[in-house]
């Protein structure tokens, strides 16, 4: 099959209650696009009927395809599913579509061709953040100060799960992540800061969804434990060497190997 321009790369974990509405809204919205398309859904070991009713939507759309992991996180299953898609440009969307589906448009614009990540933000200048409880927000707030603090800097929302990569991007950044949890973005952008990726934050319309299966005090303190790891990864050397030499778009694959 031809490569298509967009991938849209739908982690799911016990997605039943919605997984067939978040498909319906994403698929009518493709399908009026210019482009080819192709969706993957990284079921994330779901132990409800996720898994079965997005084989049966497939059956019928042949751009979406299901792939089914073990249960390891959410940063597990973003990054197969990354590794999986073939499009040019891969988007990470929310199984909630808490940014409506045709915010996406803002996303591939002829000026956000030049970034490797185009960064969904709730924060960024023109966002809005819908019905959100007020101390949510201001745990959100906080973490976003300790990850500039400690690891991504200059970035007001590394946590929103709407995100653009260019492919090239993607297939250096996911090889290299290590968390599985909720705390890989903070990880995926410390590593595309090293390697001097191209990033821009842009803002969205963000609906809180009460369903949703981030826990925000347990979460943090997961997250925090997670981007205290990734600074001792790299002081270690795990990563390799992470330099912008290192990531070069278009570059052959041998090009950019470790010497």
């Amino acid at each position: 099959m031809p490569t298509p321009s967009l991938s849209i790369v739908i982690p799911a974990y016990n997605e039943e209650a919605r997984i067939l509405l978040t498909l319906a809204q994403v698929t009518h919205y493709l399908e009026s696009q210019p482009y080819a398309w192709e969706i993957v859904v990284a079921n994330d070991g779901s132990a409800d009927d996720t898994p079965r009713l997005v084989e049966e939507f497939a059956r019928s759309h042949p751009q979406v395809s299901l792939l089914n992991l073990p249960h390891r996180g959410k940063g597990g299953a973003v990054r197969s599913g990354m590794l999986h898609a073939r499009g040019e440009r891969r988007f990470l969307c929310d199984a909630d579509l808490s940014m409506p589906i045709d915010q996406l448009d803002r996303f591939l614009t002829p000026e956000m061709a030049g970034y490797d990540i185009v960064l969904g933000s709730r924060e960024a200048p023109g966002a809005r953040r819908i019905n959100e409880p007020g101390r949510r927000h201001l745990l959100g707030r906080a973490f976003n100060l300790m990850v500039r603090f400690f690891a991504v800097r200059g970035i007001r929302d590394t946590q929103c799960g709407f995100k653009c990569f260019r492919a090239e991007a993607a297939e250096a950044l996911f090889p290299l992540q290590r968390t599985e949890g909720f705390g890989f973005d903070v990880e995926v952008l410390f590593l595309a800061q090293r390697l001097g990726m191209r990033l821009v934050e842009m803002p969205i319309d963000w609906y809180y969804r009460s369903h949703s299966k981030v826990r925000p005090l347990r979460d943090a303190l997961a997250m925090t434990r997670d981007i205290l790891r990734v600074r001792w990864r790299a002081m270690r050397g795990q990563y390799g060497r992470l330099s912008p030499s290192r990531y070069a778009p278009g570059a052959s694959n041998k090009d950019k190997e470790e010497p």
